[in-house]
């Protein structure tokens, strides 16, 4: 909470606006979403835009619910806060939805019968962005006819902090290759707020976005009977009825 006093402290500066504000929540706690949730609805009366931003990075770790850390948190904790907050958006439609995926869901297919799979890191995180998909996919058939749209995104490999959870060795290589290869936060944002605020992609409604357009994804990461089986099975995870 101190680095985002801090953060909102310079969006003051930076756009002359007091109003921004900052909330505490753990996206690997499912007691601690529905925790958010609960102040957010008490104190916002509009939801125009929800941006499913964290990236949890391949770590071999578990949630305190006892899900795999990137599938906990990058999809499951996605999925419980959005669902929470579907009624406010509705009621502030036209509203959106965009979730952060990444184009490492290319590496991987979901097993609907291991979702909780957490062997080789890498891996965990390719289905936990594979997930992204199918669920903004499902998001976006479920809230047909309400105003409320979705959009996954692929950002490009952003220079970030995602490496500080590794080892110094590790964050060191990263950093050196993340200084060769990888663009900077601005341009990796640019993508998100486009899906965010522009009228133009509304047409794609429930699509996938890189480099400012929509992208058309690999054949299984379109099969609508695996978003449905998807979404059912993370709501009986998270305790939704």
């Amino acid at each position: 909470m101190e680095r985002a006093e801090r953060a909102v402290q310079e969006i003051w500066r930076e756009s002359r606006s007091l109003n921004v504000l900052c909330m505490q929540l753990d996206l690997a706690s499912l007691r601690s979403i529905r925790e958010f949730s609960k102040a957010f609805l008490q104190k916002e009366k509009r939801l125009d835009i929800l941006i499913n931003n964290a990236g949890m990075p391949s770590v071999l770790d578990w949630t305190e619910d006892g899900f795999s850390m990137c599938f906990g948190v990058n999809h499951l904790g996605h999925f419980l806060l959005t669902n929470l907050l579907l009624d406010r958006l509705k009621d502030s439609a036209p509203s959106r939805v965009v979730s952060i995926s990444s184009d490492t869901y290319k590496y991987q297919k979901l097993d609907l019968k291991d979702l909780n799979y957490n062997v080789v890191p890498f891996f965990t995180y390719c289905r936990s962005k594979l997930a992204n998909i199918y669920f903004t996919q499902e998001l976006a058939r479920r809230m047909e006819g309400t105003g409320v749209t979705a959009f996954a995104v692929h950002p490009g490999y952003v220079f970030s902090n995602w490496a500080s959870h590794f080892s110094l060795l590790f964050r060191l290589v990263a950093s050196v290759v993340m200084t060769m290869f990888f663009v900077s936060c601005e341009m990796g944002a640019q993508t998100t707020i486009q899906c965010a605020v522009s009228d133009e992609v509304l047409k794609h409604n429930g699509g996938y976005f890189s480099d400012c357009q929509p992208v058309k994804v690999r054949p299984y990461a379109q099969d609508a009977a695996v978003a449905k089986k998807l979404w059912e099975a993370s709501e009986r995870m998270v305790g939704l009825d």
